[in-house]
């Protein structure tokens, strides 16, 4: 099955590469076709085209993006019910047949899916090394974390130091490859529905 994605980064961006990545691990034989949008503003209002075109050659689309944006004002609190209505009138514009689209919104940044899993945050190991990692924390509720993306940076600020920061197009995928299984990842809510609507699979 070809199934086409549309994500909130710019080419090979940490989210296609840790979508691509898991969506292997759901299902070997799903073929990812990423296209990618800037960002949050751009999704909702051209993943219409996106979209249309994507149907030319997959078979449905999901469209991932994040309820918070990457900027944040203070007291600002988007909303869930808007955003999909925007994406719908774009879709619609375009003609774009509603049942083969999908929808993941992740409550805030895809890093909330790593934190998940501390086990693999723990790939610090071999960049701490002789020194043992520090207690990394479990989320039993990842979707809410606040600012996830802050949360890992001050976890490799506090065990690697100033001089080994978080880069996430660096960084995420080599969190994400020490996922084994979706025991502790399928704790987010928005991760549960990517797996869905990608794979079929109930976690």
């Amino acid at each position: 099955m070809k199934i086409g994605f549309i994500f909130e980064c710019g080419p090979e961006g940490p989210d296609v590469q840790v979508c691509r990545y898991l969506v292997q691990m759901l299902d070997p034989a799903i073929e990812f076709v990423p296209s990618t949008l800037d960002n949050k503003k751009k999704i909702v209002e051209d993943c219409g085209t996106v979209a249309r075109v994507l149907l030319d050659e997959c078979e449905k689309i999901i469209i991932v993006w994040d309820l918070y944006p990457a900027w944040r004002e203070r007291g600002m609190r988007p909303c869930r019910h808007e955003d999909r209505q925007a994406i719908f009138r774009s879709l619609q514009a375009e003609n774009v047949d509603l049942s083969k689209v999908f929808f993941v919104c992740i409550q805030e940044e895809l890093e909330a899916w790593l934190l998940a899993d501390n086990r693999a945050v723990a790939m610090l190991k071999p960049l701490k090394r002789p020194h043992p990692v520090g207690r990394i924390s479990r989320y039993s509720n990842p979707d809410r974390i606040r600012n996830p993306k802050t949360t890992l940076t001050r976890i490799f600020n506090r065990e690697l130091g100033n001089s080994r920061r978080y880069v996430d197009y660096q960084h995420e995928i080599l969190i994400a490859r020490e996922i084994s299984s979706f025991n502790r990842i399928r704790r987010s809510d928005s991760f549960k529905r990517f797996a869905f609507t990608t794979a079929g699979l109930v976690l």
